[in-house]
C-alpha cells in the first residue's frame, strides 16, 4: 500500500499523549459506578423481563435497592444475598424482590463468606456466557469465512424489526457484508431498555434483546446461504451503554456503536456517566469479541472538515487509548472518520485521501470505520451518486476496514431498498476494478497529500498537548470538539452516578479486568 512520509517518533508522541489523557479519565472511572452499571450486573447474572407495569426487572430491582441499600457498595452483594434467601435462580429471585417477598432492608441471615461465595458463582457463570458468545462467533466464521475488507456496511431502519429483517436479507443478496439496524431516534435518552420485539420506531428500530435475536437468526441463515459471514451492528451508547453491550453479547452481535464522546456532545448525556458506563461496556465487548465503532465522523457535521480535521485525529487517538484501557484489542477498534469536505473546494478529493491515509497509517491494524458524505449531499441524485463513488474509491485505495454505504437519496428521504441496491452496485464495481490501486501508486514526499496529512498530524499533536494540560472533561466543557460545549455536571444521567465505597463489589468487572488479556 502507498505510504505517507510520516515520522514514527511523532506517531509515538501523539499516542503517548492520548494515553496520558485517557489514564487521567480512567482514574475517575475507577472510583465511580452508575445505576446502569449495576443494572448490567443484574443482566449478566441472569435477570431479564418486565414486571406487570412493563418496567424492566433490572430497573425495578436497582430502584428498590437504592431505596433500602447502601449505594456505595453496589448491587452485587445485596442481590447475591437475595439469591441465597430465595434459594432460587437469579430471574426468580428478581421477581420475588419486585413482588416484595424479599426486602433489601431485612437483616442479613448469611455470613460474608457465604455471600462472597454466591457472588463468585454468579459472576463466573456470567463471564462464561460472554466466553460462549465469543466461541460461538468464531465457529460461525470458521464455517462461513469473512469477506475481504473494506466490509460493505448497509443500514436498515424501518422501525419494524420484521421489515428490517426482510430488508437485511435483500441487502445481503446485493453484496452487503454488515447490516446495521439503526435504533429509534432518541433511544439513547431512555434510562431503560425496551423489552420484546417492536414494530414501531421513529428513524429506526428500538434496540431490544428480542430484536437482536430476530436479526441475528436471519443473518445466520443468510450467511449460510451466501457462504460468507454477515455481521450485525447495533448501538451501545446513551444511558444504557453497558446494558446493551450485555444484551448484544447474549445474542451474538458483532459490532456496537460505542464512542467516548458522541453521547456527551450530540445527546447531552452527562460526561461522567458516559465515561463510567462506556468502560464497563467495553470490557464486555472485549471479552465477547464485539467490534466497537466510534463516532468521530459526527464532528464534521457541525464543524468544518478542513479546519477541524485535527479534532477527528485527536479523538481517534483518545478513543484508542481509552479502548486499550478496557482491554479491547486492535481487531476490535472500528475508529471512525468521514468523507465530509465541501466538494466545491478545489482538490477536495486530495484532502479526503490525505485524511483517510493518515488514519490508515496511524492505526494500521484496526478495521477503520469510514463514513460517506452526508453534510454536502445534494437532492440531485446523480451528483450525489458521483460523490459516493469518489468516496468508494478513497476507501478501497486507502484500505479502510468498514465502509458505510453512501446513498444517492441521502438528502431527500429515508432511502428505499432500490436506492441502497444502487449504492451497493457502485461499491461492488469500484472495489472490484480498483482493488489493488493502493499498491500501484506512491504519494509524493513533498506533494499536496503528504503535506496536508502532516499538517493535520501536527495540529492534532498540539491539540492533545493542550488537552493534556486542561484534562479531557475541561476540554469538552470548552467546546473544543465539534464546537459543542458540555458541563461536567450537566446533561442527563448524572443523578445515576455514585462514588464507590471501600466495600464496593462488582466481581464481574474484576474478572474481566484481571484475566481479560488471556483472551486477546
Amino acid at each position: 500500500m502507498a505510504k505517507l512520509p510520516l515520522k514514527q517518533e511523532q506517531i509515538d508522541r501523539v499516542k503517548d499523549l492520548a494515553k496520558t489523557i485517557a489514564d487521567k479519565v480512567q482514574r475517575f472511572i475507577s472510583k465511580h459506578s452508575s445505576i446502569s452499571v449495576e443494572r448490567t450486573v443484574l443482566r449478566l447474572y441472569g435477570v431479564d423481563g418486565v414486571d406487570g407495569e412493563g418496567i424492566p426487572l433490572p430497573n425495578r430491582v436497582v430502584n428498590l435497592w437504592r431505596e433500602h441499600g447502601d449505594l456505595s457498595v453496589g448491587i452485587s452483594k445485596s442481590f447475591a444475598e437475595a439469591v441465597l434467601t430465595s434459594g432460587k435462580d437469579p430471574q426468580t429471585t428478581a421477581e420475588l424482590v419486585c413482588r416484595g417477598k424479599i426486602n433489601f432492608s431485612d437483616p442479613s441471615r448469611f455470613s460474608d463468606v457465604d455471600i462472597k461465595r454466591k457472588e463468585k458463582e454468579l459472576s463466573t457463570h456470567a463471564v462464561a456466557a460472554l466466553d460462549a458468545t465469543r466461541q460461538r462467533k468464531l465457529e460461525k466464521i470458521e464455517k462461513c469465512p469473512l469477506p475481504k475488507q473494506p466490509w460493505r456496511y448497509l443500514i436498515v431502519a424501518t422501525g419494524n424489526v420484521y421489515e428490517d429483517r426482510t430488508q437485511a436479507k435483500s441487502a445481503v443478496l446485493a453484496g452487503a457484508d454488515i447490516i446495521a439496524q439503526i435504533r429509534s431516534t432518541a433511544q439513547s435518552l431512555l434510562d431503560y431498555i425496551p423489552y420484546g420485539p417492536t414494530t414501531e420506531g421513529f428513524g429506526g428500530t428500538f434496540a431490544t434483546q428480542a430484536n437482536f435475536r430476530i436479526m441475528r437468526e436471519a443473518l445466520d441463515k443468510a450467511s449460510e446461504e451466501q457462504g460468507r459471514y454477515i455481521r450485525l451492528v447495533n448501538y451501545s451508547s446513551g444511558l444504557c451503554m453497558a446494558e446493551i453491550a450485555a444484551c448484544a453479547a447474549f445474542e451474538y452481535l458483532d459490532i456496537l456503536l460505542n464512542d467516548s464522546m458522541y453521547g456527551i456532545l450530540f445527546r447531552d448525556i452527562n460526561m461522567k456517566r458516559t465515561f463510567i458506563d462506556q468502560y464497563f461496556s467495553r470490557l464486555i465487548c472485549s471479552r465477547a469479541k464485539i467490534i466497537i465503532n466510534t463516532g468521530e465522523d459526527n464532528y464534521l457535521t457541525t464543524a468544518d472538515a478542513i479546519d477541524q480535521a485535527y479534532t477527528v485525529t485527536a479523538s481517534q487517538l483518545i478513543n484508542e487509548a481509552m479502548a486499550k484501557n478496557a482491554l479491547l484489542t486492535n481487531e476490535l477498534l472500528g475508529l471512525g472518520h468521514a468523507f465530509e469536505i465541501d466538494p466545491k473546494i478545489e482538490n477536495a478529493f486530495l484532502y479526503e485521501l490525505a485524511h483517510a491515509q493518515l488514519a490508515r497509517q496511524l492505526f494500521p491494524e484496526v478495521p477503520l470505520k469510514y463514513m460517506p458524505p452526508t453534510r454536502y449531499k445534494s437532492p440531485d441524485i446523480f451528483y450525489s451518486h458521483v460523490q459516493d463513488t469518489l468516496f468508494n474509491l478513497a476507501s478501497v485505495l486507502t484500505e479502510q476496514g468498514i465502509h458505510l454505504a453512501g446513498i444517492l437519496t441521502e438528502a431527500i428521504h429515508n432511502p428505499f431498498m432500490q436506492d441502497r441496491y444502487l449504492s451497493l452496485c457502485s461499491i461492488n464495481h469500484v472495489f472490484n476494478t480498483a482493488r489493488n490501486l493502493g499498491n500501484e501508486i506512491e504519494f509524493k514526499k513533498d506533494g499536496f497529500i503528504a503535506g496536508r496529512a502532516q499538517q493535520v498530524l501536527d495540529e492534532a499533536e498540539s491539540f492533545l498537548k493542550s488537552i493534556n494540560e486542561t484534562g479531557l472533561m475541561e476540554a469538552i466543557s470548552q467546546g473544543r470538539f465539534a464546537g459543542i460545549g458540555r458541563s461536567p455536571n450537566g446533561g442527563k444521567g448524572l443523578d445515576g452516578v455514585f462514588e464507590k465505597g471501600p466495600a464496593y463489589s462488582n466481581p464481574i468487572m474484576e474478572i474481566l479486568e484481571e484475566d481479560g488479556e488471556i483472551h486477546d
